[in-house]
């Protein structure tokens, strides 16, 4: 009885340290989709929306955050994941990240990597029903760390 007392403490004192991720829509081509980047009048996909990656002046879409695709020295870009949950590298402009989606050399940025969004046989084929080079397709989720 008094284990589960203690764990139940425990779970109660450490849960606050559980970072949730935040979810910043879908990169999808697709502009009819509420969850959009490419929606301009969704919440993701407007650039006046402090949730979207296309916000200049925004936490997500500026050139100077740390958290923006739109920096290439961003050190905390926003991930990416298929419609299966499966990591498909984090949406960032730098060339240089072995993870970008903007490195052509690595696994999730090379023409022919089967994961890259770049590879129009692979993950990044524009009639696979969840690329988000399809456009009247689902996407993927973009997902920020969200310590603020």
């Amino acid at each position: 009885m008094k284990a589960l007392i203690i764990l139940a403490i425990c779970a109660v004192l450490f849960s606050p340290l559980v970072v949730a991720d935040k979810y910043l829509g879908k990169l999808s081509e697709n502009k009819y989709d509420a969850d959009s980047t490419s929606n301009p009048y969704g919440k993701y996909g407007s650039e006046h929306s402090p949730d979207s990656i296309n916000n200049p002046h925004g936490r997500y879409g500026s050139e100077y955050s740390s958290e923006s695709p739109n920096n290439p020295y961003a050190t905390n870009p926003p991930k990416l994941y298929d419609s299966q949950g499966n990591y498909r590298g984090k949406l960032s402009s730098n060339p240089y990240d072995p993870d970008s989606v903007s490195n052509p050399y690595g696994r999730y940025g090379s023409e022919y990597s089967p994961d890259s969004i770049n590879n129009k046989y692979g993950a990044g084929n524009e009639f696979r029903h969840d690329s988000p080079n399809n456009e009247f397709g689902e996407g993927w989720t973009i997902e920020s760390d969200d310590d603020g």
